[in-house]
């Protein structure tokens, strides 16, 4: 029987703001892949449907229009933790699952299988999430299952993730274009190129200690040096004498250049100029200035503080750099602390470092902050996204106020 898998929501999404204001959490990526793509390959025959919280819903059912949440009450479902960074042996782990089985990871459902109408009983009333934890479930714990808490988790394992990927990939063929006898490779069996893309002389391409996955229709200019593991998405360009280091992933339609290092970018965002973006995480349609630059250690060597759910939180980790959400852009020269937090559709410039924690829709820098004016996020955001031959909807029109909206509390004036 063909198996039914449901991707869903629970409240951990909140700890993954402002990255997940505009997409739900299986959206986001490490590694090559975002973790929906990863449950997708290992359950290539599944019908795979996605739930999210409620006023991410409209905008799903444009994205992914066959894959919405309904069901009979009589179907059976594997749900499966949109959080989750499924694996080989994970998957056949929840393949197997029975009736009222569950997968946990410290009283945390992971995977459980169930009827539609049981199902119905575990959604909550706010934000029509659903929290199986309760759940009188057979439950088996799985100790070395990878569950995503904080953005910097997904950077932390972009490396390994990069890695397992580039397996999941693999194809007969590693290099399907004709090389510049200039170009430089090392470890050429772990170097993917996909076709259209060019590559230009004097590049080199060391996969010696991770691989390196280029999408189709790249552009790398002269005097780059990728350092593995990296992924480039498809129609992405890299400008001369840029340096990108090991576990970094950049996404489709993309424009970077400077230094990048363990750092994830999602597509139809720009980071074209110098400057130093490291350990870092970027959401679609950012433009980062000339000179931008991020801290991603502190002077003392110390564990990073980063500012979650309206708190301090000590990501246990030396070394976290930038978290920005969608739409966001910065000016020239601009400079962010070690784990700086920026929101959705925010317009930073002038000279200093801003605050820690800056809210959707804010406008300024050091010196002070104000409200973005929606109506004109939204017009700049037409214009962005027009020039890549996209419109942005009706429904994302109304899901940026609903983000504003439940933002403006976090914002002084």
């Amino acid at each position: 029987m063909k198996l039914t898998i449901c991707l869903f929501e629970d409240n951990g999404y909140i700890n993954l703001l402002p990255l997940v204001y505009l997409r739900p959490v299986y959206d986001l990526n490490s590694g090559i892949l975002s973790l929906r793509e990863k449950v997708e390959r290992y359950f290539p025959k599944a019908n795979i449907k996605l739930h999210s919280r409620d006023y991410l819903q409209d905008v799903m059912a444009e994205r992914y229009p066959d894959r919405n949440y309904k069901f009979s009450d009589s179907d059976e479902i594997i749900y499966i933790n949109g959080r989750l960074v499924i694996d080989r042996m994970l998957s056949k782990q929840i393949a197997k699952l029975s009736i009222g089985e569950a997968l946990t990871q410290n009283n945390l459902v992971i995977a459980v299988r169930l009827f539609c109408n049981d199902a119905k009983r575990f959604l909550t009333a706010q934000n029509d999430l659903f929290d199986f934890n309760s759940g009188d479930f057979s439950k088996k714990e799985v100790v070395d299952a990878t569950i995503i808490n904080y953005p910097w988790d997904l950077v932390n394992i972009n490396g390994d993730e990069i890695r397992n990927d580039f397996e999941l990939l693999r194809k007969k063929t590693n290099v399907n274009v004709k090389l510049n006898s200039h170009v430089v490779l090392m470890n050429k069996k772990s170097v993917f190129i996909d076709k259209g893309t060019v590559v230009n002389p004097f590049v080199v391409l060391d996969a010696s200690e991770g691989p390196i996955y280029i999408g189709k229709n790249v552009e790398i200019f002269p005097h780059v040096t990728i350092k593995g593991p990296v992924y480039i998405g498809d129609n992405s360009l890299v400008k001369s004498n840029s340096l990108i280091y090991h576990n970094t992933s950049i996404g489709k339609v993309c424009k970077v250049g400077g230094e990048i290092e363990n750092s994830i970018i999602h597509s139809y965002s720009n980071k074209q100029h110098e400057g130093f973006l490291g350990h870092s995480y970027l959401g679609s349609w950012i433009n980062i200035g000339a000179s931008t630059n991020n801290s991603d250690l502190k002077n003392n060597y110390g564990e990073v503080d980063v500012y979650v759910n309206g708190k301090m939180v000590n990501s246990g980790s030396q070394f976290v750099g930038l978290i920005m959400g969608d739409h966001s852009k910065t000016a020239i020269n601009t400079m962010f602390n070690t784990g700086t937090n920026v929101g959705v559709s925010c317009n930073l410039f002038g000279s200093g470092f801003p605050p820690k924690y800056i809210p959707s829709f804010c406008w300024g820098g050091s010196e002070w902050l104000r409200t973005y004016d929606i109506s004109k996020c939204i017009e700049v955001a037409k214009i962005v996204m027009q020039r890549r031959n996209i419109i942005l909807s009706k429904n994302e029109e109304l899901l940026l106020h609903k983000i504003y909206e439940l933002t403006s509390t976090e914002r002084r004036n």
